[in-house]
């Protein structure tokens, strides 16, 4: 494992939106914490909070024009982030995030993104339809494929009077992540492999058996993984999100194929972690055809799937096998009970009614050692924490 300096320097960006706001509490969180804070604002921005404010929290001069950057050489939009430990922008608007995920450059903070040598942290604030519309989802893919580290956004009441996913996350939980990046690379150059999201069991050509996971929590962990410094393969039923970063994805759909998706890939792999919920039945023969409708019942033979991490638990040399356990239910007993039936030296659990869809979880660690609870958290923070879990409990190289 390699030890990270701490933050030293960083460029903070603010875009137009009304949780520009957060942003003064952001940059005293850092200069408090002794990190050297440049604040570079789009025009928008200006709008919402006055650059003297972050002038007066950072102590430093606030940039906000591409022609007059304060550099010596007039090259203020590579200036700047020499030397930074990371550039974040928190709020950043879908005006910006469409524009550096195409490479725009017609202002000051979305050409330091393009002159950079260091990363790159946005954090999105926006109403619940624009971060949902498909052209945002796409620029996000695009931005979290090319390694720009997506913080958030969060869920709740917005400024618009509606309330759903698009709230730019608190001061606190930026100032967390973007410590969190400088720490230990836990898992350097470890090997993992992970399950996320639902299966789908085929009834016919159009119907089928499936489950309400979103995958969230599953690709969380692989985001959190790769960041860690891990050699990331993730495994995914059918799902819309995005791939994170370093990752290396394969696409699924039954458990069937999920199954031989891990079975092709358990090569030289350290740690094993199925966050999927896959499907623990499907149809013995599905149809070849469409099943019309009819007024009778219908009943529909189902054998059970293959048990995916206890297979890989019990084979010769297995590597360290994580499960997950969405319980709705006596959560402790079930979950520990699964453990130990399927030989796993770690299981997390939670209920399942509160996990499924949400962006938020909370979860109970179960090993040889007993139950070790977890506070709420979302599953982004979530997932950073069960990498510090997990890399503990790893065992060392042969």
């Amino acid at each position: 494992m390699t030890e990270a300096k701490p933050l030293s320097k960083i460029v903070l960006g603010l875009t137009g939106g009304i949780a520009a706001y957060k942003s003064a509490e952001l940059a005293r969180l850092f200069v408090k914490a002794g990190v050297r804070v440049d604040v570079c604002m789009t025009e928008a921005a200006c709008r919402f909070i006055s650059p003297l404010t972050l002038q007066a929290l950072s102590g430093r001069p606030v940039l906000t024009d591409l022609w007059a950057s304060g550099a010596d050489n007039g090259m203020g939009h590579i200036h700047l982030s020499r030397g930074a430990d990371a550039i974040v922008v928190a709020p950043a608007s879908a005006d910006f995030l469409a524009k550096i995920a195409h490479g725009h450059a017609d202002d000051l903070l979305c050409a330091l993104t393009l002159a950079r040598e260091c990363p790159l942290f946005v954090a999105p604030a926006m109403n619940r339809q624009m971060w949902a519309n498909a052209a945002n989802q796409r620029n996000v893919a695009t931005l979290s494929g090319d390694g720009v580290i997506v913080l958030g956004p969060g869920v709740g009441d917005q400024a618009c009077g509606e309330t759903g996913e698009g709230r730019m996350l608190e001061p606190e939980e930026i100032f967390a992540a973007l410590n969190a990046s400088r720490q230990r690379m836990l898992l350097a150059g470890r090997r993992v492999l992970l399950t996320a999201g639902p299966t789908f069991e085929a009834i016919d050509p159009v119907r089928g058996i499936t489950n309400t996971s979103s995958g969230k929590m599953g690709f969380a962990l692989a985001q959190a993984a790769a960041e860690a410094g891990a050699i990331v393969t993730l495994v995914s039923g059918p799902t819309p999100l995005p791939t994170p970063g370093g990752v290396k994805r394969i696409d699924v759909v039954s458990a069937e194929q999920m199954a031989a998706a891990v079975d092709a890939n358990l090569d030289r792999i350290d740690a094993f972690i199925a966050v999927a919920a896959v499907a623990d039945y499907t149809p013995a023969a599905p149809a070849s055809s469409k099943i019309k409708k009819s007024d009778a019942l219908m009943n529909i033979a189902l054998r059970p799937t293959v048990d995916i991490v206890a297979t890989v638990a019990q084979r010769p040399g297995a590597p360290y096998c994580v499960g997950f356990a969405a319980e709705t239910d006596d959560v402790e007993r079930n979950a520990d009970a699964k453990r130990r039936r399927k030989k796993l030296p770690l299981i997390v659990a939670n209920r399942a009614q509160d996990a499924f869809g949400s962006d938020e979880n909370e979860v109970t660690l179960f090993d040889d050692a007993g139950a070790h609870p977890l506070p709420r958290m979302t599953k982004r923070s979530l997932a950073q924490r069960l990498v510090v879990e997990i890399a503990a409990r790893l065992p060392a190289r042969n």
